[in-house]
């Protein structure tokens, strides 16, 4: 299926959204998730199904000054 992922059009074969993070390469990265706008919980992510057409964005924390 096709989601947007952080903006760009991505292929995947995940039918949720923890399944999609692993297929994508995020794996145990400490990580933030939203689609269509609304923030995932981790703990919710397995049972977060997708659907095609979904915006999925992905935020990594940044260190810094």
């Amino acid at each position: 299926m096709r989601i947007d992922l952080n903006g760009s059009p991505t292929e995947i074969a995940a039918r949720t959204l923890a399944e999609a993070l692993c297929e994508l390469g995020y794996g145990a990265s400490a990580i933030a998730t939203a689609l269509n706008g609304s923030f995932v919980p981790a703990t919710a992510r397995a049972r977060t199904p997708l659907r095609e057409g979904d915006r999925v964005e992905v935020l990594a924390p940044m260190q810094g000054g």
